[in-house]
């Protein structure tokens, strides 16, 4: 795939929340969302006032292609 084609594509991201009260490496230091309204769903019930980043994945196959 060409340059120009990969930029055309959308890039496939995760929004990703940090519990700063856990240790590095804690089961529930770190959350990963596939979207943001899954994260939004959760916030609502455990964290409503955290924040989520959002981060591309790289290498991640277009799920057309496969």
């Amino acid at each position: 795939m060409g340059a120009l084609e990969a930029e055309e594509r959308p890039m496939k991201t995760v929004w990703i929340y940090v519990d700063t009260s856990k240790q590095v490496g804690d089961r529930d230091h770190l959350k990963v969302f596939a979207n943001s309204d899954l994260a939004d769903e959760w916030f609502l019930v455990n964290d409503p006032e955290g924040v989520v980043f959002e981060y591309e994945v790289i290498g991640a196959v277009d799920d057309e292609i496969g």
